[in-house]
């Protein structure tokens, strides 16, 4: 019984759609840091000052602002591409320009100066975003099931994480010996992944019918069309849902808050506590890999055991504790054994809370506005952090003119960790608000 019961479950993650969804993740994970905290490390390496990589970490806010642009994603078909259907059609188109962005990036490198650099960044980033509304749509579309929509949510997080991993840790081993302009060459040509699933995928058949028939009664070159295309689906969420999707709002925007503070200064932290790229590499593609694959599988096994708010405040203390841990690492080439503990706890509970937040994000949107409503929401989640993080660098600095750099160091992350205290309080609410309404319901 437990051979068959084993021999089905790796039947359903070798589903075609499944291997697809591993993909489609990898494809949306890639560019994340390239933009980001990796993206921190180059400039960094160049002498850029820790308050310009903070300020320059802005160009993630696109992945804030995505909403903006969603219910024209929702909506409209990019030219030439029809064919391909809709949801499909805005993957290649997205995912063509964020390779080309990359290409551009390592063309250009650090030479024309940042702001040139940040406006490629920028690019990447935008069409990066667009890639993720239409992947997350997909994803809740194309599902059969809640469980299934479990699976393919595992599935997609496992291959994000991959993406990081290959943008967080192997990029630092290749760009040691190769280059930075060689490592997003190679980042650029890896989106190439993408694109071959884009082109294996189908389109989701029940959500293209509902797009049609809005489009069909509710032409977005009409007034009606256009004010449906906007307010519709924050009208229907907030219809849905009531006040309480307030408190579900701000929950949301602070709950990933102390992953995004701390991250425009994790790899300067590395470079200027004297580790190595190949060291921070290895550590982080061995330990810290089998720590985020641990950390996906817990975080899928509590959301079906113990539901979505319970492992929403599980993950939030795993992630507190283990950000405010990279205090221990605040001094001259700290004990390996102390670094590899730190990077597993960090691995093990962001793709922890990862699995649980998308989830829970995933379970709250409505057929025929599935872009636009997701959008909103990791826009929400992504919105406070991607604002606040610029500002990381310059907290640095200035704890550092009065207590020495290592010292700033510490204190900083500590306090990364307790900012996400209140986000854990919200969801504590939120759960025993739900307990109460099942007792009131039986």
């Amino acid at each position: 019984m437990i051979q068959k019961t084993n021999s089905r479950n790796i039947r359903e993650y070798l589903k075609p759609r499944v291997l697809v969804m591993l993909a489609l993740g990898f494809s949306s994970g890639l560019p994340f840091l390239l933009t980001g905290n990796t993206f921190g490390y180059w400039l960094r390496e160049q002498g850029t000052s820790l308050s310009d990589i903070g300020f320059i970490s802005w160009v993630g806010i696109a992945y804030s602002m995505k909403f903006f642009w969603a219910p024209f994603v929702d909506r409209l078909v990019p030219p030439l591409l029809g064919r391909m259907g809709h949801r499909r059609a805005w993957m290649l188109l997205s995912q063509a320009v964020v390779a080309a962005g990359l290409f551009v990036m390592a063309s250009l490198g650090t030479a024309h100066g940042l702001v040139v650099l940040g406006a490629f960044a920028l690019v990447v980033a935008f069409a990066s975003a667009t890639q993720d509304i239409v992947i997350d749509a997909w994803r809740i579309e194309t599902a059969d099931s809640g469980e299934e929509l479990g699976l393919l949510t595992s599935a997609y997080q496992f291959g994000y994480r991959v993406a990081l991993l290959a943008t967080d840790a192997l990029i630092l081993v290749v760009a040691a010996h190769v280059g930075w302009t060689t490592s997003y060459i190679a980042c650029a040509v890896a989106m190439l992944v993408g694109v071959a699933a884009t082109l294996a995928a189908r389109e989701p058949s029940k959500a293209d019918a509902v797009l049609t028939e809005q489009a069909r009664e509710r032409p977005l070159a009409t007034t009606r069309g256009l004010a449906d295309a906007i307010a519709g689906p924050f009208l229907v969420f907030f219809r849905s849902y009531g006040w309480i999707a307030v408190v579900m709002l701000v929950a949301i925007s602070l709950y990933r808050l102390p992953d995004f503070i701390m991250g425009p200064m994790a790899n300067p932290f590395y470079h200027d506590i004297g580790l190595s790229k190949d060291y921070v590499g290895e550590v982080r593609g061995t330990i810290g890999l089998i720590a985020a694959f641990l950390g996906i599988a817990a975080g899928g096994a509590i959301v079906l055991r113990f539901g979505y708010l319970r492992a929403l405040v599980a993950g939030g203390i795993l992630q507190a504790f283990a950000i405010a841990s990279f205090a221990a690492l605040a001094r001259q080439n700290p004990p390996a054994g102390v670094f590899a503990a730190v990077m597993s706890a960090d691995n093990f509970s962001t793709s922890f809370a990862g699995v649980a937040l998308v989830s829970y994000m995933s379970s709250l949107t409505t057929l025929g506005y599935t872009a636009t409503q997701y959008a909103l929401l990791s826009s929400t989640y992504a919105w406070v952090g991607k604002i606040a993080k610029g500002f990381s660098g310059v907290i640095v600095e200035h704890l550092a003119a009065r207590h020495g750099l290592m010292t700033a160091y510490a204190v900083f992350f500590i306090g990364a960790g307790a900012i996400g205290i209140p986000a854990i309080l919200l969801f504590l609410v939120l759960s025993a608000r739900r307990r109460a309404a099942h007792v009131a319901v039986s």
